[in-house]
């Protein structure tokens, strides 16, 4: 991997348990390969205040606050307070990750209850949303269209028509390592159509790991192969496309340099 690439990971988890044996040693040597700027994002409060830590200690990281679909069991009844309090925090840039999933089998009307209420809360601070959908596409489509958040679908794993209705909203997409899968036609497709200032990189670390790392855990190094395989769709310059999702991000966020 060259050092040439400026890299910025506009979503990831480095609490995750994946990263406890050299986090340290990974976190710190991030800049060392050119990453620049990583989000990363909880899934709770109790992450949150995780991320929080390394956001205190690294100058390079930066984190969100807010629960999951698959976390809510045991949901405290003040929890938006909580959330409300960390996005205060200097570094603390969004709402997120919030979202519903319907893969797994959690109450759909607590699912979209909480949803509803980040996306009030998130309209009400006037911070971006980072949002979760898996499997609920018409239900999160709803309640965008209801609230109207500034943001990021993260990891899109829609149609090109899907990725349309997001941009009416005005949001933007994050795609990551499934863009290089065999067959990611989905992926493929929005990467050569998405209007290139609503493009935002991801790695959701440490989860979804390009090619040629599939299956390994994932880290904000291998956004290179992620920007390689879009250029590469695009007909662009790798360099130039890292350069405008980071400034993409940095808007979004509102990171300033």
């Amino acid at each position: 991997m060259t050092r040439k690439y400026k890299i910025c990971d506009a979503h990831c988890h480095y609490d995750d348990a994946w990263f406890d044996e050299d986090r340290k040693e990974l976190l710190s040597s991030l800049p060392e390969s050119g990453v620049e700027l990583v989000v990363s994002n909880a899934v709770d409060i109790k992450s949150a205040l995780v991320n929080q830590g390394y956001a205190e200690k690294y100058p390079h990281i930066y984190f969100t606050a807010g629960f999951h679909p698959e976390n809510l069991e045991n949901l405290p009844s003040d929890y938006l307070d909580g959330v409300a309090e960390l996005l205060k925090h200097p570094k603390c840039v969004a709402l997120g990750e919030i979202g519903l999933d319907y893969h797994w089998d959690i109450p759909r009307d607590l699912q979209k209850r909480v949803f509803e209420e980040q996306l009030l809360l998130s309209r009400e601070l006037d911070v971006p949303v980072v949002i979760h959908d898996r499997e609920a596409h018409g239900d999160t489509m709803d309640l965008l269209r209801k609230y109207k958040p500034k943001g990021l679908m993260h990891c899109f794993s829609g149609s090109v028509e899907f990725m349309r209705e997001v941009m009416r909203l005005g949001m933007s997409i994050s795609l990551g390592g499934v863009v290089t899968f065999k067959n990611a036609r989905h992926s493929v497709d929005c990467a050569r159509e998405v209007p290139i200032d609503r493009l935002l990189l991801e790695t959701d670390a440490p989860y979804l790991s390009p090619v040629p790392n599939r299956g390994k855990r994932n880290d904000s190094r291998n956004i290179v192969f992620v920007a390689e395989r879009i250029a590469e769709i695009r007909g662009m310059d790798t360099q130039e496309l890292l350069n405008i999702t980071a400034e993409n991000t940095k808007r979004l966020y509102g990171i300033e340099d």
